[in-house]
């Protein structure tokens, strides 16, 4: 029997992990800027970031189990640092550069891939490495 396997439309969310989310709320609200869709005291931040949400849970609240019997989410986490890639033109990329310059982020690597797209490297308060590269990284229409 062969399955109808439907494609999902994209990625909905995608989360990394921090313990201290004050940190991780300045860092990715005040300098990159994301607009906070909410916060839980010390479990989670949630932040826009397109039509995809960004999940930021402290792993330790994440592991316990949900005590609301409304939203029978599972526990869930990880440990140790994580990687986000954020879309950004050749442009947005030089003037992303400029932003973390600024705020003293150090750009931990900034390379052309063999198809010419360009990516930048840097660490969040906690340590997961988050990249900005240009579409046409994985989509050479882009």
């Amino acid at each position: 029997m062969k399955l109808h396997h439907p494609a999902p439309a994209g990625v909905l969310e995608a989360a990394l992990y921090a313990e201290d989310l004050d940190a991780a709320e300045a860092f990715y609200g005040t300098i990159l800027g994301l607009e906070k869709l909410t916060r839980v005291a010390d479990r989670h931040v949630f932040f826009r970031v397109g039509q995809t949400v960004l999940l930021i849970f402290n792993p330790e609240r994440t592991a316990e189990p949900g005590g609301n019997p409304d939203m029978p989410v599972p526990p869930h986490g990880a440990t140790g640092p994580g990687h986000l890639c954020l879309a950004a033109s050749a442009t947005e990329i030089q003037a992303w550069i400029d932003i973390l310059t600024l705020s003293n982020i150090p750009i931990e690597a900034d390379f052309h891939w063999p198809n010419g797209a360009r990516s930048v490297y840097f660490r969040d308060p906690a340590g997961n490495s988050v990249e900005f590269a240009e579409p046409r990284l994985w989509f050479a229409e882009s």
